[in-house]
Formats: structure tokens, C-alpha cells, sequence
């Protein structure tokens, strides 16, 4: 990808990287481990992001 991005594909880019973190150790501490992973969880090998 090229190096200067245009302004709203690097907002994409950055709510894709908050959205793609794992479920915080507080959250399954309070949900007695009843949510262990992030639905929205995604690999940047495996699944792309629309441009």
C-alpha cells in the first residue's frame, strides 16, 4: 500500500486495528468468562478491508 494515504481510508484503517484487538481480561473477569473472544476479530492475513 502506498505510503501517503488519503485521510479517510486511514480512519478506516484505524477503526479496522481498535476493532480487530481481543476481548479485555476485565470484561471476561466480569462476565464470569461467558465472553471469551471478539466477534469482530480480524487477521490481516486472512480477511481484507474494504478500501
Amino acid at each position: 500500500m502506498a505510503r501517503n494515504k488519503p485521510a479517510p481510508l486511514k480512519r478506516r484503517l484505524a477503526r479496522a486495528a481498535k476493532l480487530a484487538q481481543r476481548v479485555p481480561i476485565w470484561v471476561m473477569a466480569k462476565t464470569r468468562g461467558r465472553v471469551r473472544t471478539n466477534v469482530k476479530r480480524r487477521s490481516w492475513r486472512r480477511q481484507r478491508i474494504k478500501p
